[in-house]
């Protein structure tokens, strides 16, 4: 009984936790502009299912692919064993679907831990890339301190996870082949595990009955500590995407790569300029909506779905890798632009929750946290989101951080403003009149 107490503390505080960050997060993502991505149902379903949960995006490198896939069927694959061992701590039993399930059970259980042995050889190659090899992607200026420890510090804990599932396996093995596991009622013979049955002996057959049955319990016990502490480490980590990727991707923009959005206060404008009989002059009808910033100058400027998509990032360097910018020297990194969003959507959100949402800190994500250079940068080719693993669109921020800077602020770069006083003056970027444009036929 108290074991079965003292689990069922763990996991109302585990899962409770969890929960108020995940709260904490939503709150966050609210603070951003309304965006209706409510259409096109049956092909958002279609692109989740595909890039999320298919991985499709991963295998334009399918070595690490392969590998991430490893990790992530484990991952869920897994989660059917979970189910088994909260059933067992509530209920104080041992291995309760077994007798139910018979073969199928060792079935299952088999092949749980053969994705994990996978998992295993993964995640120590993972560690090698990243500390040993030391992938350029891996250790870009934004890579120091807290995220490179964040990424190694996930593989340790998976580590830590596997062993204690092999512990847990392997002692109760050699223990059943003795006749003295508590789990009754389980027939004759080998529990006949895939990895633990070969394993289990190897390491463990020399070792004492109360050695065994304290190792089994050293498993058990942290293969589900580890579960509760990773699960309530995701909130803090990039490896929230675990969770994100799926309604991220639900959520993508189905538009066509390069097809920018229109503001609708600039629409409007536009119309009632091109409009004869309109009055420039009249007020706003009663109940308008308040004008909103051209752009964005803060986290909270952009839509819901942008700062989604700074929770959603993988910090996995895909887009910074194939970006022309940053590959040229430049300083631009649209994983840092994610990154920056997130680090200060989180300050928002935090600040909204102490102060009350007309608190200002006196920061905003253009200026202390993204520089003018580093957007001006950006060629706005795509090529980040089309890299992007799960559908994360570094591009949408880069336009609405410009607009800011040039319709609030008209600031803008010495090449950029000549070429729009020539379209202003001129119609095309070229500094001629329209009338001279079909010069170049009468010299040909």
């Amino acid at each position: 009984m108290v074991s079965i107490a003292v689990f069922a503390i763990i996991s109302l505080a585990g899962f409770g936790f969890f929960a108020w960050n995940i709260l904490k997060i939503r709150s966050n993502i609210r603070l951003g502009r309304d965006l209706d991505r409510s259409d096109r149902r049956s092909e958002r379903w279609k692109t989740m299912a595909l890039v999320a949960l298919g991985q499709k995006k991963m295998f334009t490198r399918p070595i690490p692919a392969l590998l991430h896939l490893a990790i992530y069927a484990a991952f869920v694959i897994t989660q059917i064993e979970l189910i088994e061992i909260v059933v067992d701590g509530l209920s104080g039993e041992h291995r309760t679907f077994r007798e139910a399930l018979g073969g199928f059970y060792t079935f299952m259980v088999s092949f749980i831990e053969i994705l994990s042995f996978l998992a295993l050889i993964a995640t120590f190659i993972f560690l090698a890339r990243r500390n040993l090899l030391k992938l350029p992607r891996f250790n870009m200026k934004e890579m120091k301190g807290w995220p490179k420890m964040d990424a190694n510090l996930i593989l340790f804990m998976e580590i830590i996870l596997v062993s204690c599932i092999f512990t847990m396996n392997g002692a109760d093995e050699v223990l059943y082949n003795r006749g003295l596991s508590h789990a009754t009622d389980l027939g004759d013979g080998s529990l006949g595990l895939s990895v633990s049955s070969y394993l289990g002996p190897l390491l463990f057959d020399g070792m004492s009955d109360g050695t065994l049955h304290t190792l089994e319990r050293i498993g058990w016990w942290g293969h589900i500590a580890m579960v509760f502490s990773f699960l309530n480490y995701l909130p803090y980590s990039k490896h929230l995407h675990i969770l994100f990727a799926f309604p991220n991707t639900y959520y993508s923009n189905l538009e066509a790569k390069g097809r920018f959005t229109n503001m609708e206060s600039v629409t409007t404008e536009v119309k009632l300029m091109m409009d004869p009989t309109a009055d420039p002059y009249a007020a706003p009808a009663e109940g308008a909506a308040e004008p909103q910033r051209f752009g964005a100058k803060d986290a909270n400027d952009l839509t819901w779905k942008n700062l989604m998509d700074s929770y959603s990032c993988t910090e996995c360097g895909r887009c910074t890798s194939s970006c022309p910018a940053n590959i040229t020297g430049k300083l631009l990194s649209p994983r840092k632009i994610m990154m920056d969003t997130r680090d200060r959507i989180e300050e928002i959100g935090n600040n909204v929750r102490k102060h009350g949402k007309d608190y200002d800190d006196g920061k905003s994500l253009l200026g202390d946290f993204i520089t003018e250079e580093e957007i001006w940068a950006c060629t706005s080719c795509n090529a980040c989101v089309q890299e992007c693993p799960v559908n994360i669109d570094p591009l949408a921020i880069i336009v609405d951080l410009r607009r800011y800077l040039v319709m609030e602020e008209s600031k803008m770069p010495t090449e950029l403003a000549g070429m729009l006083t020539n379209i202003e003056n001129n119609g095309a970027p070229w500094q001629f009149s329209p009338a001279d444009r079909l010069n170049w036929k009468d010299e040909a």
